[in-house]
């Protein structure tokens, strides 16, 4: 399954004017919109899948954490019974 990545166009405006920025100060070098445009859509392609990935892991670490959670929580409310030893 391949995972397109569509950013709105107001966010995707602020990654290339971030990118210009970054080529000014960091390199001193202007880059035009196009460039920087091609380099985002370039990232989002080459980097998303990992960058998605790795958030779905961290997802499910913290979705676990929580089960966890509400299964010692649901473990406590538990009445006594006979023959049970707690």
């Amino acid at each position: 399954m391949i995972i397109s990545i569509k950013l709105p166009k107001e966010e995707k405006t602020e990654l290339i004017k971030t990118v210009q920025a970054y080529f000014e100060e960091e390199r001193s070098e202007t880059i035009g919109s196009l460039a920087a445009e091609q380099l985002v859509d370039l990232m989002i392609k080459e980097l998303g899948p990992y960058v998605y990935n790795k958030a779905l892991a961290d997802v499910k670490v913290l979705v676990n954490e929580k089960f966890n959670q509400i299964d010692d929580e649901l473990y406590a409310l538990e009445k006594p019974t006979q023959g049970r030893k707690k």
